[in-house]
């Protein structure tokens, strides 16, 4: 055994537990079957811009825990997620709020965007929502549900909004304020420099092996540590021999422009479902950008397939079920920790990846 540990995935999780177990004086190996570390928050320098490589990345929380344990590893920005969604012509603010309501409808008070959301809601006659566009015409009524929801939640998931279930949208986020920060929470911010150098510092004194495929790596080295912390897919730990979990997956297009603003906001959202990408990014304007040029990534949805990026995991109740007899076969395998957004399942947010990691260390 030439480690205590060896940690499967360099992303945001594994960095974490690899950290403090390295604080507590374990001995570490770091692999990644990537070309890099730091996972889906990954940013690479392009025209002096830090690129979010796979997606954009904004960091928040209400936890002042986390929020100064990631203080340690960067100087945050104060940045503020304020996107734009775009319908055929029409521009609106998201989350909805009275901007929104007031250029969809006219209108200037909350009592008459109340009204008129009540009136549409009235107007469907839904009780018991059975799919999803049921539940969304239930909650913010017509305009909102086909202009802001349908057609993003339809190229998101890749199917009709009546054959997807209710329970994706419990809620939406409806606000009679004229209020355009997306996250309630107390904390939010960008790092200064990108999130990279965030796991840099993390592994700091760590080794770490890149384009490693874990599968490969354990065939010729059986015993090389005590124990695993994996944060891959848990489905390809045990060979997907209880059935294939299911993701969605995003291809990114990405371009640099000769210009040095060009959609003015660092998220666009294209809400049309003839749009065949969801949204537009700008990096710069995560960072309050200058540089003469620009980078903008257009996202695709797209069906997942095995040897794809597993991106959003399809948490409905026929998956679920599978997940859940993963676990168990998981809990039998001895002196293997399974975490992280693959390894649990589950889409996380950047601090609730980090609030999982410094919980399990605690058990491990």
């Amino acid at each position: 055994m030439n480690y205590d540990y060896l940690v499967v995935g360099a992303g945001l999780y594994g960095a974490v537990m690899a950290h403090e177990l390295h604080k507590r004086g374990k001995r570490c190996l770091v692999i990644d079957k990537r070309p890099h570390i730091a996972g889906n928050i990954y940013c690479e320098d392009i025209e002096g811009i830090h690129v979010h490589k796979y997606g954009a990345h904004i960091f928040h929380t209400s936890d002042k825990n986390i929020w100064d344990y990631m203080n340690q590893f960067a100087e945050f920005n104060n940045y503020i997620n304020s996107p734009i969604a775009v319908y055929k012509d029409e521009l609106y603010n998201l989350p909805f709020n009275m901007n929104t309501f007031s250029r969809m409808w006219g209108i200037r008070t909350p009592q008459e965007a109340k009204e008129m959301i009540e009136s549409q809601v009235k107007e469907t006659g839904i009780t018991e929502p059975k799919n999803l566009e049921e539940q969304g015409l239930s909650l913010v009524g017509k305009d909102v549900f086909e202009k802001l929801v349908k057609g993003y939640t339809e190229k998101q998931w890749g199917r009709d909004c009546k054959d997807l279930p209710a329970f994706i949208i419990k809620r939406l986020p409806v606000r009679f304020t004229y209020d355009n920060n997306y996250f309630n929470d107390r904390y939010q911010g960008i790092p200064i420099g990108g999130y990279t150098s965030i796991v840099e510092k993390m592994l700091d004194g760590i080794e770490v092996r890149t384009n490693t495929d874990f599968f490969e790596f354990r065939k010729e080295n059986p015993d090389i540590a005590e124990k695993i912390i994996f944060t891959g897919m848990i489905d390809e730990y045990f060979g997907y021999q209880l059935g294939t979990l299911e993701y969605r997956s995003v291809r990114f297009e990405t371009e640099v422009l000769d210009c040095d603003n060009y959609q003015g906001n660092a998220v666009v959202n294209y809400t049309e479902k003839e749009v065949p990408y969801t949204r537009v990014i700008e990096h710069k304007h995560f960072e309050f950008g200058k540089q003469e040029k620009t980078v903008i990534s257009r996202e695709y949805p797209s069906e997942w397939e095995v040897g794809m990026e597993p991106y959003y995991p399809v948490n409905d109740e026929k998956n679920t079920r599978l997940f859940e007899k993963y676990k168990e076969l998981a809990k039998k395998e001895k002196n293997v920790t399974f975490g992280g957004r693959l390894g649990n399942y589950q889409y996380y947010d950047m601090d609730k990846v980090v609030a999982a990691a410094l919980g399990k260390f605690e058990e491990v």
